[in-house]
């Protein structure tokens, strides 16, 4: 228990002001960027940084990656952030690109910071597993956070929307381990434990005690499942008895119910927390909410490392090379990698600017309803630098 309680110290700085993500509070005045970032576990190795420049793993991905992250990496030249990229153009499309996998993950086991764009995952079950979900399981890069909130600017079916997405990254369903004991028969081994629930828990209390949030709400399907499911509620619960005293309140929910009152009244949750493909689809829920895949920034945090990537996981192939997609989720997932950096200034011009765009309502690609070039939205952001 003691060890648990030590994580969640050494974890309290990434989480300081993670929900804080620069909205603009009046139509004419934008609050500071404060996104995840705000010093992530202290290690004994940080951050590489030669001569006052950090140095990022990139991996821009499949479908739209290569042009959102190009986007990145305009922006960033032009306020001349002091970044280098370490590029590896890993494909999960592609057969061979297995020891190119491998040289990111070095990169990034160096580096401790990584932005990536979606990797493909083939449906053949000939194929290689998630690459995604690997980076994940190698590094224990354990929790993942989508914020979802409300874009001023941007009007959707649901007003004052604010919550938080935390999600178990490294068990579950996404395990792994399934075969065929008999043709046509296959078993898929969902896998919980309790160490991982009691992390993953704790990570989603110290959240809501160091933002403000007054509940977090455990997502699960113990009904049916009762040991795999039961043991991340029953372990949830544990938690959530520690941290009453400092009046953070903790409710359960079965996860079909929560899909139905997140697109009927959203505004009752605050901060969740769930295990593996519960997040998955809970995530996509939530982006739809308050724009889309395009606006929501997203991030995976570790006791080492931190890889950020758009917080609704999605290829886009269908518009891969049309110069449509909206970058602004990937800009902003940027933003947090740099606040994690210490790099709070540039991470604010860069958020606010982001926000202006959105709120201005002048330049809007397709998913949010307009007609603009992700090259466009990009200008847009530079103009207002």
């Amino acid at each position: 228990m003691n060890a648990f309680k030590n994580l969640s110290r050494q974890a309290a700085p990434a989480l300081r002001q993670a929900s804080k993500i620069a909205l603009p509070a009046q139509p004419h005045i934008l609050r500071p960027a404060t996104t995840l970032a705000a010093g992530t576990p202290k290690i004994s190795k940080g951050p590489t940084k030669y001569g006052g420049v950090y140095t990022v793993t990139l991996i821009p991905g499949d479908g739209v990656g290569v042009e959102i992250t190009d986007s990145v990496k305009e922006i960033f030249e032009a306020l001349n952030v002091p970044v280098e990229w370490e590029q590896f153009d890993v494909s999960g499309e592609t057969h061979g690109s297995e020891a190119l996998f491998k040289e990111a993950m070095e990169s990034l086991r160096r580096n401790k910071v990584g932005l990536k764009g979606i990797l493909f995952t083939p449906i053949d079950t000939g194929s290689h597993n998630s690459w995604n979900v690997a980076m994940r399981q190698q590094l224990d890069i354990y929790a993942s956070l989508v914020i979802c909130k409300t874009l001023p600017g941007y009007p959707t079916r649901h007003k004052d929307v604010d919550f938080a997405i935390i999600r178990e990254n490294t068990e579950g369903e996404y395990s792994g381990l399934e075969h065929s004991s008999y043709p046509g028969v296959v078993e898929s081994l969902k896998v919980s434990t309790r160490a991982k629930a009691e992390r993953i828990s704790r990570f989603a209390f110290d959240f809501a005690l160091k933002n403000g949030r007054k509940k977090v709400t455990c997502v699960h399907k113990a009904n049916i499942m009762k040991m795999g499911d039961g043991l991340f509620l029953n372990t949830f619960r544990k938690v959530a008895e520690e941290y009453k005293s400092s009046g953070i309140e903790s409710n359960d929910m079965i996860v079909d119910n929560t899909s139905m009152q997140l697109v009927s009244r959203p505004q009752q949750f605050d901060v969740m927390v769930m295990p593996n493909l519960y997040g998955n689809i809970v995530s996509n829920i939530g982006a739809a909410l308050v724009g889309g895949p395009g606006t929501v920034p997203g991030c995976n945090i570790g006791r080492e490392y931190a890889l950020y990537e758009p917080g609704c996981r999605h290829v886009a192939k269908d518009i891969m090379g049309t110069n449509a997609a909206n970058p602004a989720a990937m800009i902003l997932s940027a933003t947090m990698m740099l606040r994690h950096l210490g790099l709070d200034t540039q991470a604010n011009q860069i958020a606010e600017s982001v926000y202006k765009v959105i709120l201005d309502g002048k330049v809007r690609t397709a998913d949010m309803g307009g007609k603009s070039k992700t090259h466009e939205f990009t200008q847009a952001v530079l103009a207002n630098l």
